[in-house]
Protein backbone atom coordinates (compact mmCIF):
# COMPACT_ATOMS: atom_id res chain seq x y z
CA UNK A 1 0.00 0.00 0.00
CA UNK A 2 2.81 2.40 0.82
CA UNK A 3 4.54 1.58 -2.46
CA UNK A 4 1.37 2.36 -4.33
CA UNK A 5 1.04 5.72 -2.63
CA UNK A 6 4.66 6.55 -3.43
CA UNK A 7 4.19 5.70 -7.11
CA UNK A 8 1.07 7.87 -7.31
CA UNK A 9 2.84 10.83 -5.71
CA UNK A 10 5.82 10.41 -8.01
CA UNK A 11 3.55 10.32 -11.07
CA UNK A 12 1.65 13.41 -9.93
CA UNK A 13 4.85 15.34 -9.33
CA UNK A 14 6.15 14.35 -12.76
CA UNK A 15 2.95 15.52 -14.40
CA UNK A 16 3.00 18.74 -12.34
CA UNK A 17 6.63 19.49 -13.28
CA UNK A 18 5.93 18.89 -16.92
CA UNK A 19 3.03 21.35 -16.72
CA UNK A 20 5.18 23.98 -14.99
CA UNK A 21 8.19 23.62 -17.33
CA UNK A 22 6.25 23.92 -20.55
CA UNK A 23 8.00 26.38 -22.93
CA UNK A 24 5.75 28.97 -24.55
CA UNK A 25 6.30 31.26 -27.51
CA UNK A 26 5.35 31.91 -31.13
CA UNK A 27 5.75 29.40 -33.95
CA UNK A 28 6.20 31.81 -36.86
CA UNK A 29 7.45 35.37 -36.84
CA UNK A 30 8.29 37.83 -39.61
CA UNK A 31 11.11 40.30 -39.09
CA UNK A 32 11.87 43.50 -40.96
CA UNK A 33 15.27 43.89 -42.53
CA UNK A 34 17.64 46.09 -40.44
CA UNK A 35 15.16 46.12 -37.53
CA UNK A 36 15.08 44.13 -34.25
CA UNK A 37 13.19 40.93 -33.37
CA UNK A 38 12.52 38.85 -30.23
CA UNK A 39 12.04 35.05 -30.36
CA UNK A 40 9.93 34.23 -27.31
CA UNK A 41 10.83 31.27 -25.07
CA UNK A 42 9.29 31.44 -21.55
CA UNK A 43 8.52 28.96 -18.75
CA UNK A 44 7.26 29.08 -15.16
CA UNK A 45 10.15 28.68 -12.67
CA UNK A 46 9.98 25.99 -9.94
CA UNK A 47 11.88 25.70 -6.67
CA UNK A 48 12.39 21.98 -7.19
CA UNK A 49 14.12 22.42 -10.53
CA UNK A 50 17.27 24.40 -11.30
CA UNK A 51 18.06 25.65 -14.78
CA UNK A 52 21.28 24.12 -16.08
CA UNK A 53 21.70 25.10 -19.74
CA UNK A 54 20.00 27.21 -22.42
CA UNK A 55 20.87 26.53 -26.06
CA UNK A 56 19.60 28.28 -29.18
CA UNK A 57 20.27 26.58 -32.52
CA UNK A 58 19.60 27.67 -36.09
CA UNK A 59 18.55 25.13 -38.70
CA UNK A 60 18.87 26.65 -42.15
CA UNK A 61 18.98 24.51 -45.28
CA UNK A 62 19.40 21.30 -43.26
CA UNK A 63 22.57 22.54 -41.58
CA UNK A 64 21.94 23.11 -37.83
CA UNK A 65 24.33 25.32 -35.94
CA UNK A 66 24.48 26.48 -32.34
CA UNK A 67 23.89 30.21 -32.10
CA UNK A 68 23.85 30.83 -28.34
CA UNK A 69 24.74 28.76 -25.21
CA UNK A 70 24.32 29.58 -21.52
CA UNK A 71 25.78 27.31 -18.83
CA UNK A 72 27.56 27.61 -15.49
CA UNK A 73 30.52 29.34 -17.19
CA UNK A 74 28.39 32.15 -18.63
CA UNK A 75 26.91 33.24 -21.96
CA UNK A 76 28.55 32.32 -25.25
CA UNK A 77 27.69 33.48 -28.81
CA UNK A 78 28.87 30.68 -31.03
CA UNK A 79 28.51 32.31 -34.48
CA UNK A 80 30.64 35.38 -35.20
CA UNK A 81 28.06 37.06 -37.45
CA UNK A 82 25.69 37.35 -34.46
CA UNK A 83 28.19 38.94 -32.11
CA UNK A 84 27.25 42.40 -30.96
CA UNK A 85 23.59 42.03 -31.98
CA UNK A 86 22.31 38.94 -30.10
CA UNK A 87 21.40 38.57 -26.40
CA UNK A 88 19.29 36.57 -23.88
CA UNK A 89 17.84 38.21 -20.70
CA UNK A 90 19.73 37.40 -17.49
CA UNK A 91 17.63 38.86 -14.69
CA UNK A 92 14.14 37.68 -15.67
CA UNK A 93 13.59 34.19 -14.20
CA UNK A 94 11.85 31.86 -16.64
CA UNK A 95 12.52 34.14 -19.66
CA UNK A 96 15.17 32.84 -22.09
CA UNK A 97 13.94 34.63 -25.22
CA UNK A 98 16.42 35.36 -28.00
CA UNK A 99 16.76 39.02 -29.07
CA UNK A 100 18.37 39.78 -32.45
CA UNK A 101 19.18 43.33 -33.62
CA UNK A 102 19.83 44.64 -37.14
CA UNK A 103 18.30 41.69 -38.92
CA UNK A 104 19.90 40.48 -42.13
CA UNK A 105 18.37 38.33 -44.84
CA UNK A 106 20.56 35.29 -43.90
CA UNK A 107 19.06 35.41 -40.38
CA UNK A 108 15.94 33.69 -41.74
CA UNK A 109 15.51 30.04 -40.60
CA UNK A 110 14.24 27.72 -37.83
CA UNK A 111 15.41 28.67 -34.33
CA UNK A 112 15.12 26.03 -31.57
CA UNK A 113 15.12 26.93 -27.87
CA UNK A 114 16.40 24.03 -25.71
CA UNK A 115 16.35 24.31 -21.89
CA UNK A 116 17.71 21.72 -19.42
CA UNK A 117 16.88 21.61 -15.67
CA UNK A 118 18.27 19.53 -12.79
CA UNK A 119 15.87 18.10 -10.20
CA UNK A 120 16.60 17.52 -6.51
CA UNK A 121 17.41 13.88 -7.19
CA UNK A 122 20.03 15.06 -9.80
CA UNK A 123 17.90 13.93 -12.69
CA UNK A 124 17.87 16.11 -15.84
CA UNK A 125 14.81 17.36 -17.66
CA UNK A 126 14.96 18.94 -21.16
CA UNK A 127 12.38 20.92 -23.14
CA UNK A 128 12.50 22.31 -26.69
CA UNK A 129 10.54 24.79 -28.77
CA UNK A 130 11.07 25.85 -32.42
CA UNK A 131 10.25 29.21 -34.01
CA UNK A 132 10.41 29.95 -37.74
CA UNK A 133 11.82 33.37 -38.66
CA UNK A 134 11.47 35.09 -42.02
CA UNK A 135 13.34 38.33 -42.65
CA UNK A 136 11.72 40.56 -45.27
CA UNK A 137 12.23 44.04 -46.67
CA UNK A 138 9.23 46.31 -46.21
CA UNK A 139 8.78 49.25 -48.52
CA UNK A 140 8.39 52.64 -46.91
CA UNK A 141 5.00 54.16 -46.36
CA UNK A 142 3.95 57.66 -47.33
CA UNK A 143 5.97 60.06 -45.15
CA UNK A 144 4.36 62.56 -42.80
CA UNK A 145 5.73 66.05 -42.06
CA UNK A 146 5.66 67.25 -38.45
CA UNK A 147 6.40 70.96 -37.72
CA UNK A 148 8.29 72.23 -34.68
CA UNK A 149 6.84 73.78 -31.52
CA UNK A 150 6.20 77.14 -33.20
CA UNK A 151 4.10 75.58 -35.95
CA UNK A 152 4.13 76.61 -39.59
CA UNK A 153 3.79 80.38 -39.00
CA UNK A 154 6.92 81.65 -37.25
CA UNK A 155 8.59 85.06 -36.71
CA UNK A 156 11.71 86.14 -38.56
CA UNK A 157 14.95 85.18 -36.80
CA UNK A 158 13.38 82.29 -34.87
CA UNK A 159 14.56 78.68 -34.92
CA UNK A 160 12.28 75.86 -36.06
CA UNK A 161 12.32 72.50 -37.84
CA UNK A 162 10.31 70.19 -40.08
CA UNK A 163 10.50 66.41 -39.47
CA UNK A 164 9.84 63.78 -42.16
CA UNK A 165 8.92 60.28 -40.88
CA UNK A 166 8.00 57.04 -42.66
CA UNK A 167 7.61 53.35 -41.75
CA UNK A 168 9.60 50.65 -43.52
CA UNK A 169 12.77 48.62 -43.55
CA UNK A 170 15.73 50.70 -42.52
CA UNK A 171 17.82 52.39 -43.63
CA UNK A 172 15.35 54.93 -44.96
CA UNK A 173 16.70 57.73 -47.13
CA UNK A 174 14.99 61.13 -46.78
CA UNK A 175 15.14 64.10 -49.14
CA UNK A 176 13.65 67.58 -48.70
CA UNK A 177 12.41 69.87 -51.48
CA UNK A 178 11.11 73.42 -51.63
CA UNK A 179 8.24 73.75 -54.07
CA UNK A 180 5.31 71.62 -55.23
CA UNK A 181 5.54 67.85 -55.93
CA UNK A 182 5.81 67.36 -59.65
CA UNK A 183 6.68 71.04 -60.23
CA UNK A 184 9.88 73.07 -60.25
CA UNK A 185 11.08 72.01 -56.80
CA UNK A 186 14.52 72.77 -55.35
CA UNK A 187 16.42 70.10 -53.39
CA UNK A 188 17.40 71.52 -49.97
CA UNK A 189 18.42 68.64 -47.65
CA UNK A 190 19.10 64.87 -47.32
CA UNK A 191 18.20 64.48 -43.65
CA UNK A 192 15.00 63.42 -41.91
CA UNK A 193 14.88 66.73 -40.00
CA UNK A 194 15.02 70.02 -41.92
CA UNK A 195 16.50 72.63 -39.54
CA UNK A 196 16.15 76.42 -39.74
CA UNK A 197 18.59 78.05 -37.29
CA UNK A 198 17.75 81.66 -38.20
CA UNK A 199 14.63 82.10 -40.31
CA UNK A 200 14.55 84.67 -43.09
CA UNK A 201 11.58 85.90 -45.09
CA UNK A 202 13.10 84.14 -48.10
CA UNK A 203 12.46 80.80 -46.32
CA UNK A 204 8.73 81.28 -46.80
CA UNK A 205 7.31 78.70 -49.18
CA UNK A 206 5.94 75.18 -49.59
CA UNK A 207 8.03 72.16 -48.56
CA UNK A 208 7.67 68.39 -49.04
CA UNK A 209 9.86 65.33 -48.46
CA UNK A 210 10.57 61.95 -50.06
CA UNK A 211 11.29 58.60 -48.37
CA UNK A 212 13.03 55.60 -49.94
CA UNK A 213 14.57 52.32 -48.72
CA UNK A 214 16.19 49.28 -50.28
CA UNK A 215 13.10 47.13 -50.52
CA UNK A 216 12.58 45.02 -53.61
CA UNK A 217 9.85 47.34 -54.89
CA UNK A 218 12.18 50.37 -54.91
CA UNK A 219 9.22 52.72 -54.50
CA UNK A 220 9.80 56.39 -53.60
CA UNK A 221 7.07 57.86 -51.45
CA UNK A 222 6.32 61.60 -51.36
CA UNK A 223 4.60 63.53 -48.60
CA UNK A 224 2.03 66.27 -48.95
CA UNK A 225 3.43 69.78 -49.24
CA UNK A 226 3.13 72.14 -46.24
CA UNK A 227 3.22 75.94 -46.26
CA UNK A 228 5.89 77.58 -44.06
CA UNK A 229 5.31 81.30 -43.43
CA UNK A 230 7.99 83.59 -41.95
CA UNK A 231 6.60 86.85 -40.52
CA UNK A 232 8.72 90.03 -40.41
CA UNK A 233 7.50 91.63 -37.19
CA UNK A 234 9.53 94.83 -37.73
CA UNK A 235 7.10 95.88 -40.48
CA UNK A 236 3.35 96.51 -40.14
CA UNK A 237 1.27 93.48 -40.94
CA UNK A 238 -0.56 93.71 -44.24
CA UNK A 239 -4.30 93.21 -43.88
CA UNK A 240 -7.26 93.40 -46.22
CA UNK A 241 -9.96 95.41 -44.41
CA UNK A 242 -13.62 95.15 -45.23
CA UNK A 243 -15.37 97.67 -47.47
CA UNK A 244 -17.04 99.40 -44.51
CA UNK A 245 -13.87 100.05 -42.48
CA UNK A 246 -11.29 100.19 -45.27
CA UNK A 247 -10.95 104.00 -45.13
CA UNK A 248 -10.57 104.27 -41.34
CA UNK A 249 -8.68 101.16 -40.23
CA UNK A 250 -5.01 100.36 -39.96
CA UNK A 251 -3.31 97.11 -38.90
CA UNK A 252 -0.82 97.16 -36.05
CA UNK A 253 2.15 94.78 -35.99
CA UNK A 254 2.39 92.26 -33.17
CA UNK A 255 5.62 92.31 -31.18
CA UNK A 256 7.92 89.31 -31.50
CA UNK A 257 7.95 88.78 -27.73
CA UNK A 258 4.16 88.49 -27.54
CA UNK A 259 4.10 86.14 -30.51
CA UNK A 260 6.72 83.72 -29.16
CA UNK A 261 5.26 83.84 -25.63
CA UNK A 262 1.80 82.94 -26.94
CA UNK A 263 3.19 80.07 -29.03
CA UNK A 264 5.18 78.57 -26.16
CA UNK A 265 2.28 78.89 -23.70
CA UNK A 266 -0.35 77.30 -25.92
CA UNK A 267 1.83 74.95 -27.96
CA UNK A 268 -0.13 75.82 -31.08
CA UNK A 269 0.67 77.54 -34.34
CA UNK A 270 1.60 81.18 -34.15
CA UNK A 271 -1.16 83.44 -35.38
CA UNK A 272 -0.78 87.20 -35.63
CA UNK A 273 -3.87 88.96 -34.23
CA UNK A 274 -5.22 91.91 -36.14
CA UNK A 275 -6.11 95.14 -34.40
CA UNK A 276 -8.23 97.75 -36.05
CA UNK A 277 -8.49 101.37 -34.96
CA UNK A 278 -10.63 104.18 -36.28
CA UNK A 279 -8.45 107.16 -37.07
CA UNK A 280 -9.78 110.65 -37.77
CA UNK A 281 -6.62 112.08 -39.27
CA UNK A 282 -3.18 111.11 -40.53
CA UNK A 283 -1.20 108.71 -38.41
CA UNK A 284 1.53 110.29 -36.30
CA UNK A 285 4.92 108.72 -36.19
CA UNK A 286 7.45 109.71 -33.51
CA UNK A 287 11.13 110.35 -34.26
CA UNK A 288 13.70 107.94 -32.86
CA UNK A 289 15.54 109.05 -29.74
CA UNK A 290 18.94 109.28 -31.44
CA UNK A 291 17.56 111.73 -34.06
CA UNK A 292 16.13 113.97 -31.33
CA UNK A 293 19.50 114.03 -29.49
CA UNK A 294 21.35 114.82 -32.73
CA UNK A 295 19.02 117.75 -33.52
CA UNK A 296 19.48 119.24 -30.02
CA UNK A 297 23.29 119.00 -30.26
CA UNK A 298 23.30 120.73 -33.66
CA UNK A 299 21.08 123.56 -32.39
CA UNK A 300 23.38 124.17 -29.39
CA UNK A 301 26.43 124.21 -31.67
CA UNK A 302 24.83 126.78 -34.02
CA UNK A 303 23.90 129.08 -31.12
CA UNK A 304 27.44 128.86 -29.73
CA UNK A 305 28.98 129.80 -33.10
CA UNK A 306 26.62 132.81 -33.53
CA UNK A 307 27.39 134.15 -30.03
CA UNK A 308 31.13 133.77 -30.62
CA UNK A 309 30.97 135.72 -33.90
CA UNK A 310 28.97 138.55 -32.31
CA UNK A 311 31.44 138.89 -29.41
CA UNK A 312 34.42 138.96 -31.74
CA UNK A 313 32.93 141.74 -33.88
CA UNK A 314 32.06 143.83 -30.82
CA UNK A 315 35.57 143.57 -29.45
CA UNK A 316 37.04 144.68 -32.81
CA UNK A 317 34.96 147.87 -32.85
CA UNK A 318 35.99 148.78 -29.29
CA UNK A 319 39.72 148.50 -30.06
CA UNK A 320 40.49 152.06 -31.65
CA UNK A 321 43.93 152.50 -33.20
CA UNK A 322 46.06 155.22 -31.90
CA UNK A 323 47.83 157.26 -34.53
CA UNK A 324 50.75 159.30 -33.50
CA UNK A 325 51.96 162.07 -35.76
CA UNK A 326 55.38 163.19 -35.21
CA UNK A 327 56.30 166.57 -36.72
CA UNK A 328 59.65 168.19 -36.43
CA UNK A 329 60.10 171.66 -37.71
CA UNK A 330 63.26 173.54 -37.94
CA UNK A 331 63.50 177.27 -37.51
CA UNK A 332 64.33 178.63 -40.95
CA UNK A 333 65.35 181.96 -39.49
CA UNK A 334 68.89 181.67 -38.54
CA UNK A 335 70.74 184.18 -36.49
CA UNK A 336 73.84 185.32 -38.19
CA UNK A 337 76.66 186.51 -36.01
CA UNK A 338 79.53 188.21 -37.74
CA UNK A 339 82.76 188.87 -36.10
CA UNK A 340 84.53 191.95 -37.28
CA UNK A 341 87.90 190.71 -36.19
CA UNK A 342 88.37 187.88 -38.58
CA UNK A 343 85.53 188.76 -40.91
CA UNK A 344 83.65 185.48 -40.43
CA UNK A 345 79.99 185.05 -40.05
CA UNK A 346 78.47 182.27 -37.94
CA UNK A 347 75.02 180.92 -38.18
CA UNK A 348 73.16 179.70 -35.15
CA UNK A 349 70.48 177.28 -35.77
CA UNK A 350 67.40 177.46 -33.73
CA UNK A 351 66.32 174.58 -31.58
CA UNK A 352 64.00 172.22 -33.34
CA UNK A 353 60.50 172.23 -32.23
CA UNK A 354 58.78 168.90 -31.82
CA UNK A 355 55.08 168.67 -32.07
CA UNK A 356 53.23 165.42 -31.31
CA UNK A 357 49.69 164.94 -32.34
CA UNK A 358 47.78 162.14 -30.67
CA UNK A 359 44.60 161.08 -32.39
CA UNK A 360 42.03 159.26 -30.30
CA UNK A 361 39.77 158.67 -33.22
CA UNK A 362 40.33 156.58 -36.35
CA UNK A 363 41.99 158.51 -39.11
CA UNK A 364 40.21 159.25 -42.33
CA UNK A 365 41.56 159.21 -45.85
CA UNK A 366 41.78 163.08 -45.92
CA UNK A 367 43.90 163.03 -42.75
CA UNK A 368 46.35 160.62 -44.37
CA UNK A 369 46.67 162.96 -47.37
CA UNK A 370 47.26 166.05 -45.09
CA UNK A 371 49.95 164.27 -43.12
CA UNK A 372 51.73 163.12 -46.27
CA UNK A 373 51.68 166.72 -47.66
CA UNK A 374 53.14 168.10 -44.40
CA UNK A 375 55.86 165.46 -44.42
CA UNK A 376 56.80 166.38 -48.02
CA UNK A 377 57.00 170.11 -47.14
CA UNK A 378 59.20 169.43 -44.12
CA UNK A 379 61.43 167.22 -46.22
CA UNK A 380 61.90 170.00 -48.81
CA UNK A 381 62.67 172.62 -46.16
CA UNK A 382 65.24 170.31 -44.55
CA UNK A 383 66.93 169.69 -47.91
CA UNK A 384 67.09 173.42 -48.72
CA UNK A 385 68.58 174.23 -45.36
CA UNK A 386 71.26 171.58 -45.76
CA UNK A 387 72.17 172.92 -49.21
CA UNK A 388 72.45 176.45 -47.85
CA UNK A 389 74.84 175.24 -45.14
CA UNK A 390 77.06 173.60 -47.70
CA UNK A 391 77.09 176.75 -49.82
CA UNK A 392 78.15 178.94 -46.88
CA UNK A 393 80.94 176.54 -46.05
CA UNK A 394 82.25 176.72 -49.60
CA UNK A 395 82.24 180.52 -49.55
CA UNK A 396 84.34 180.60 -46.43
Amino acid sequence: MEKLMWLVALGNSFIFCNAILELTGTHDIEGTWKSSITLSCVYVPSQDLVQQTVIWTLNREQSPATVFRRDSSGDHIMLSRYRGRLSVPKYRPGDVSLEIEKLEIPDSGHYTCKVTWRAQNNSLLTKERTTTVKVVKVAVTKPIITPGNLGLTVPKGARTSLTCSAIGSPPIIYRWFKGEPGGNAVHVSNHAVLMFDYLQTSDTGRYYCEAENRASSQVIQQSDAVQLTVMDLTKPATTVPSSETQANTVAKPVSERDLITTALATGSDVQIPERKEVTAGPQRTGLPLYLIVLIVVLCVAVVFVVVTVILCRRKTKEDHPYEVTYENTRNDARRQTCSGVNGKCEYEEGKPMVKNYYMTEPMKENDYETISIKENVEYKILVNSMESEYEVGDVQ
